[in-house]
């Protein structure tokens, strides 16, 4: 960005005020010794002196005068590189002077004002710059601190060749660096919502094109022609194309608890920096893995806030809500909310798929209100972090058990995060725990048990439309599912003994349990 250019401020009275308090002291002396000498060369009636005297009060004013004129031919532009720049990543400034006067400079000390974060304040000085002719120089910046940091002004401290006087312009134009949070790369681990085409919490949308994009649209150039849609076409008096229906995508919704009640201490090590750079990476994973992402908070903001409910859509969107997600992670901070309240009511406007929330501390009441937020997903990851454990060291002390159970009993996959942990792993062990839920849940599902049936002996029974193999006793206690008879004869068994057991069945075939009766043998 142009950091100035010919400009004027003050001009006439207020310009030359300015360039007489640019004299230094060369040139404050020699106007001093001029007039002592004009003085002198009056009251003795010396001509020659007289000349001298003028000579040395008349030099300090020319240069003046000419540099104050110089100082506006001068123009100064900065450029960032890059202008967006993860914590403790470098960025640099680049810096260029042109001079675009017919006359070459002097002696030019060149000044940057910086953050104190951002280092020291750089100080250049520049060589003669020849008329038309230009300078480049550059620095770099660096900080360990998330934020956004203004660069500028930058100052020009221009010296006539005989150093008579020193003019200092600022340059108004400042640019800004924006440092995001610290991101770390997760590994791939399958949860319900994932990419398109699996998961729970997949929803149909248009990844292309807005939600409203089902119906015709006018024709723009390069349109296949094929795809006129002739009816609209009459009915609008325009060429009006079809809209080809548009590939899936799933959906995903970060939460981050930014509560100050939540989390102690400060600092890039605190709670709350783990939790920021956290979301960070979720938001970075997912978007890479083709998810339509959104970052809301507990304060019930919404990242993007356009879109298909308030999702990123296209690819090109999706990078654009990608960057303001991070803008916004960058300047994030602590809010004054007690509770979750206005996060559940975003969040309970239907399904939204993968849900994965980075919490502060929670007590009781705040996980009553977070628990229901799984029943508006396809899947939720909870990060609980204990801030009394980040702040005095050690493992997370379980002061909120029962907030945890609470989150774990409405289906949540809760993960307690303790000082210096390692995202990817819990990212992992989420995985784990989730594929682990998800086959107790479809076992389950998908198997019979028996409530205190009768025993059956060995033989071989008709189980539907396919044959079984009977256990030797009866399954224990569970939920009766009834059999089919099937076509076979049963053939007569034993009947066995001990004592009862749970026992379950899959179609087709009786797992073995132990008990006493004497039965016919069915499937269960």
């Amino acid at each position: 960005m142009a950091a100035g250019g010919a400009q004027a401020a003050d001009e006439d009275g207020g310009g030359l005020r300015t360039a007489l308090s640019g004299l230094t002291t060369r040139g404050r002396s020699f106007i001093a010794a001029g007039v002592a000498a004009a003085v002198c060369a009056y009251v003795l009636g010396q001509s020659d002196l007289l000349r001298v005297g003028l000579l040395l009060a008349v030099l300090p004013l020319i240069c003046a005068g000419l540099l104050f004129r110089t100082r506006y031919r001068v123009v100064a532009s900065r450029r960032l590189s890059p202008a967006r720049v993860t914590a403790g990543s470098e960025a640099r400034v680049h810096l260029r002077m042109d001079n675009v006067s017919r006359l070459p400079t002097g002696l030019l000390m060149l000044q940057d004002r910086v953050p104190y974060v951002l280092g020291p304040r750089p100080r250049f000085v520049l060589d003669r710059v020849e008329s038309g002719g230009r300078r480049e120089v550059s620095y770099r910046v660096r900080s360990d601190l998330r934020g956004r940091y203004p660069l500028g002004p930058l100052q020009l401290r221009l010296t006539d060749p005989f150093g008579m006087c020193e003019l200092t312009r600022s340059f108004s134009p400042e640019d800004t660096l924006t440092v995001i949070p610290r991101t770390e790369p997760l590994p791939p681990v399958r949860l319900s919502g994932e990419a398109a085409g699996y998961g729970d919490g997949r929803q149909r949308s248009l990844a292309l094109a807005g939600e409203d994009d089902v119906i015709p649209r006018g024709y723009r150039y390069g349109d296949d022609l094929r795809r006129v849609h002739w009816r609209s076409t009459a009915r609008y008096g325009e060429l009006m194309v079809r809209r080809e229906e548009q590939p899936q995508r799933a959906r995903c919704t970060v939460l981050l608890d930014t509560r100050r009640t939540a989390y102690q201490g400060a600092g890039p090590d605190s709670a709350f920096e783990w939790a920021v750079s956290g979301a960070a990476s979720a938001l970075v994973h997912v978007l890479e893995r083709g998810f339509s992402v959104r970052l809301l908070t507990d304060t019930g903001s919404s990242v993007p806030a356009e879109g298909a409910g308030g999702f990123a859509g296209a690819t090109q969107q999706s990078a654009d809500s990608a960057g303001l997600m991070m803008d916004t992670l960058a300047v994030v901070g602590h809010s004054d909310g007690a509770g979750l309240s206005r996060s559940y009511d975003v969040l309970r406007g239907g399904n939204e798929g993968l849900l994965v929330a980075f919490f502060g501390d929670l007590d009781e009441e705040q996980a009553a209100v977070a628990a229901p937020m799984r029943q508006r997903s396809g899947a939720a990851v909870a990060f609980v972090l204990d801030s009394e454990a980040w702040v005095y060291g050690g493992a997370p002390a379980g002061h909120g058990g029962g907030a945890l159970r609470r989150l774990r009993d409405a289906g949540w996959t809760v993960l307690e995060v303790g000082p210096g942990a390692s995202l990817a792993e819990l990212w992992r062990q989420a995985g784990q725990q989730h594929s682990s839920t998800g086959s107790a849940s479809s076992w389950h599902g998908g198997t019979a048990a028996t409530d205190n049936g009768a025993g059956a002996g060995s033989g071989t029974a008709g189980g539907g439309s396919r044959t079984g193999t009977a256990g030797t006793g009866t399954a224990g206690s569970g939920t009766a599912r009834p059999g089919t008879a099937g076509s076979g004869t049963a053939r007569p068994g034993t009947a066995g003994s001990g004592t009862a057991g749970p026992g379950a069945a899959q179609p087709g075939a009786a797992r073995p349990g132990s008990g006493t009766g004497t039965g016919a043998g069915g499937r269960v």
